[in-house]
């Protein structure tokens, strides 16, 4: 049976990467987690001061230096997942902070780091049997993507999910300022000028703001099983 190119988009804290990670482990296919390739080169201007301790992002300087920064998703032989290494060093840990997700969005906008991170994902998954998730994979990266899935919820429920992982993790926030920061982050990736978030007109929207975990994957991995054996 032939494999497909599953993409998954839609707004911050749906869910999007724990679904994407499930249901390509259980179709034996690669998953590609594109929102953590965003929060690494977000963690490279951070470290290189691109973004100042006023929160001012430096574009010209980051695109200047967009040829420094070399992705890759490395295999954790104890989780079973692909980690994010930046420039050689592990940093999934360090790109899921408040404070990388309160800068992705903007260094998202940026039409060369898209350019060079969308290069590398449509290389990523020219082969088909790949799960990936972000907010341009349908409409963009793979706009001829089999299935696409469109994983939205309300703002609240969101920052609720996030606020409870981050917690989770340690990290010291206010249910507030996530709130505050999945608000920003929605305007700004639905407004950019470039591949703004937008669902896919073939795309099917999924609300899981009333949805389990499990529910959520048996419907689309149902989903993925009806398309794999239409097409097969």
């Amino acid at each position: 049976m032939g494999k497909i190119t599953i993409a998954i988009d839609g707004y911050s804290s749906t869910g999007k990467s724990t679904i994407a990670k499930r249901l390509a482990s259980a179709l034996n296919y690669i998953y590609v987690d594109t929102g953590a390739m965003y929060r690494a080169v977000t963690l490279f201007a951070l470290q290189e001061g691109i973004i100042n301790a006023e929160g001012e992002l430096d574009e010209a300087t980051l695109i200047e230096k967009l040829s420094e920064i070399h992705l890759k998703f490395v295999p954790n032989a104890a989780t079973g997942r692909s980690e994010m290494f930046l420039n050689g060093e592990n940093v999934e840990r360090e790109i899921r902070t408040m404070r990388v997700s309160g800068f992705v969005s903007k260094v998202a906008a940026i039409k060369e780091v898209r350019e060079k991170l969308v290069k590398i994902q449509q290389e990523m998954g020219k082969d088909k049997g790949i799960v990936m998730d972000g907010r341009d994979i349908g409409t963009v990266v793979f706009p001829d993507a089999e299935l696409k899935l469109f994983m939205t919820a309300s703002p609240e429920t969101r920052a609720a999910r996030r606020y409870k992982e981050l917690l989770e993790k340690g990290e010291e926030v206010t249910y507030a300022a996530v709130l505050k920061n999945v608000e920003e982050r929605d305007l700004i990736d639905s407004t950019r000028t470039i591949s703004p978030l937008t669902k896919a007109k073939d795309a099917i929207e999924f609300d899981n703001s009333d949805m389990g975990l499990e529910e959520q994957f048996e419907r689309i991995f149902d989903y993925s099983q009806r398309v794999i054996v239409k097409l097969g």
